[in-house]
């Protein structure tokens, strides 16, 4: 069932509009019409809707050592009857289906903080990443409908704002799926110590095996003032502080319970730059180099910074940190 003030997507079926013909609607790239609008729109995501994206072993891997979420991702709500791990690879953005581990697939769960920080992936928001030639990508192609490419089923996609990381809201988790359809919390993230602590027993450890990692560790990564990912911060009686999400409440990142006042504003803050002309979220940096993702991907912007497609719809390079212009951090502010 959704949460409270969640709604399901909503198809209008009759004689002259059948499933079949919707779903062949969703599945014609470029298609935008008022039934593909409004049957779209129907598919909102509020304070507080429970997010999915799911995952790689190599994927899992990176979270647990402070990735973020970004780019394409989904409601669970749109998603929870695909529960098997072969049902669950039409959710890929990936290209490690090598590497797979027929037994168990793997998905991040959160919550959303605010509806601002999503897109839907259509030609007017993003023009080049549904134009984006075959050569360019990995994965299925963005239809423009605002729905995933499935033959089966319709399911609303929406990818991050400008394909920027997102702050993890509290209680965000890493979960397996089993071939039989259980569901396994093998993580759950805890704000103030900005790691992950291993939640599954001893009957799922065979579900870690293929991470690379012990599996019997927690994973608490070590700050870094150089890493360009988004920070959610707010204000608390003039100051300004690093911030949890925990909608609907949002309060100081404090180890001790009694500092954890609750913030009068808040806001997402992400460092953007150009190189060679090209905006770009900054990702990370390592010395005189600095990683960047393309916020508006195309192949005239791929080709220009030399990105390379590490998942659907993100592209990222490296660039020398002397050669970048329009160096600035970006508030987003959220109401409260």
């Amino acid at each position: 069932m959704p949460g409270p003030g969640e709604a399901p997507l909503m198809i209008p079926l009759s004689r002259r509009s059948s499933w079949e013909a919707v779903h062949q609607l969703t599945q014609t790239p470029h298609r935008q019409d008022s039934q593909i609008r409004a049957i779209r729109e129907s598919a909102a995501i509020r304070r507080g809707t429970r997010m999915i994206k799911v995952l790689s072993a190599r994927q899992v891997a990176g979270f647990l050592k402070g990735w973020l979420p970004a780019g394409f991702c989904y409601r669970e709500w749109d998603v929870a009857h695909l529960r098997t791990p072969d049902e669950l690879r039409l959710l890929r953005t990936d290209a490690d289906t090598h590497a797979d581990q027929p037994n168990v697939a793997f998905a991040l769960r959160w919550r959303a903080i605010d509806p601002l920080d999503y897109d839907i992936p259509t030609p007017e928001a993003y023009p080049g990443l549904v134009a984006m030639p075959s050569g360019y990508r990995i994965g299925s192609p963005v239809l423009g409908t605002g729905f995933t490419p499935s033959s089966q089923h319709i399911i609303p996609e929406y990818v991050t704002a400008s394909m920027a990381d997102l702050p993890l809201s509290a209680h965000a988790s890493i979960v397996g799926y089993t071939p039989d359809g259980q569901e396994a919390t093998l993580f759950t993230y805890q704000p103030e110590q900005r790691g992950w602590l291993r939640m599954a027993g001893p009957q799922w450890r065979g579900l870690l095996a293929g991470l690379g990692s012990a599996v019997d560790q927690e994973y608490l990564p070590l700050a870094n003032n150089d890493r360009g990912t988004s920070r959610l911060v707010g204000t608390f009686r003039g100051a300004e502080y690093d911030t949890v999400a925990d909608p609907p409440e949002f309060r100081v990142l404090a180890m001790t319970r009694a500092a954890r006042y609750p913030v009068e504003s808040l806001s997402r803050r992400t460092r953007y730059a150009s190189w060679r002309g090209v905006r770009c979220t900054v990702v990370s940096a390592d010395g005189g180099w600095v990683r960047l993702r393309l916020s508006q991907p195309d192949s005239e912007q791929v080709v220009s910074i030399g990105a390379q497609c590490h998942e659907r719809g993100i592209y990222e390079a490296w660039a020398p940190a002397a050669e970048l212009t329009d160096r600035e951090l970006q508030d987003t502010p959220y109401p409260l």
